[in-house]
């Protein structure tokens, strides 16, 4: 009943962006509403998005176009096209939540085991969320294509991986760092009573209370990933995934404006696959889920 009441919830959301988009599409002004107009090119500031057909497509024209030729021709249909690209950024996603999620660990535990460092560490792990991510990328692929010259194999997709990772590892590593001291005092004297160590205490009882807040931390982090990922091969040009399919028809949009929807819903949908495999995951550890954080 909770999973067919969240799902029901999921799909009335749904309806209502629709509703939301084709209402206004239907009441509000071709050319959107300017204020500070005087006539040149460019001036003025848009406070409401223009809803002419360029700008805003009908839902169904998006839906139908996902079923027509990609570019024409013998090309795929856009839908087949939209599924290949998403395949090799799920992949590359993939590769950098388990990244993320090793780096996140390893600092939450850090962090846990000694005050110190995460009086030292914490400040720098907010602070790193706070780089625009479109600049951060560049950089991550200069130094793969130093280390490639170097003489050591380093793939272009491996560099969006390490993108996406530095996005997925946050919500880890603070949700991690929660979760490990979340565990009462009086569970802890248990333990002590015991004679149990650092390596028994963590295994027994640290991990298995942290649960609650990991798979929240963990959602996001998958999340984030394939963001990351998009966002990386929007900015260095990877040829092959969502991103650089997105660049490429949002450039022939004024010609066919329903066609860059396409790897927008691809993106949506990988985005649910990611956090839906968390879920799954999730089902393993019932047990230990009550008191679960939200995400």
């Amino acid at each position: 009943m909770r999973g067919a009441k969240g799902l029901g919830w999921g799909i009335l959301g749904v309806l209502s962006l629709i509703l939301l988009w084709e209402g206004y599409k239907l009441v509000g002004p071709a050319e959107g509403v300017v204020v500070g107009d005087d006539g040149s090119a460019g001036s003025g500031t848009i406070l409401l998005p223009r809803t002419h057909e360029r700008a805003m497509p009908h839902v169904w024209d998006m839906a139908a176009r996902l079923f027509e030729s990609t570019s024409g021709g013998d090309s795929p249909p856009l839908i087949v096209s939209v599924a290949n690209a998403a395949l090799l950024t799920l992949g590359i996603a993939a590769l950098g939540l388990v990244i993320g999620v090793t780096v996140g660990m390893a600092l939450g535990l850090v962090m846990q085991r000694w005050r110190l460092a995460e009086w030292g560490l914490l400040p720098w792990i907010i602070v790193s969320q706070t780089v625009p991510l479109i600049a951060f990328a560049p950089v991550i692929n200069s130094i793969g294509n130093q280390i490639d010259r170097g003489g050591t194999p380093w793939p272009q997709w491996l560099s969006v991986a390490v993108i996406a990772s530095y996005l997925a590892f946050f919500p880890v590593a603070v949700g991690a760092l929660r979760g490990l001291e979340s565990p009462d005092r009086i569970h802890l004297d248990l333990m002590k009573s015991y004679a149990a160590g650092y390596r028994t205490t963590l295994l027994k009882l640290r991990l298995p209370a942290s649960v609650p807040h990991l798979l929240p931390a963990l959602r996001l982090g998958a999340a984030n990933a394939v963001l990351g990922v998009v966002v990386a091969e929007v900015s260095i040009g990877m040829r092959g995934g969502l991103g650089r399919m997105l660049i490429q028809l949002a450039g022939q949009a004024s010609g066919d404006p329903a066609a860059p929807w396409g790897p927008i819903f691809g993106s949506v949908v990988l985005g649910l696959i990611a956090a839906g495999s968390i879920a799954v995951l999730g089902v393993g550890l019932k047990k230990y889920r009550r008191g679960e954080a939200s995400a």
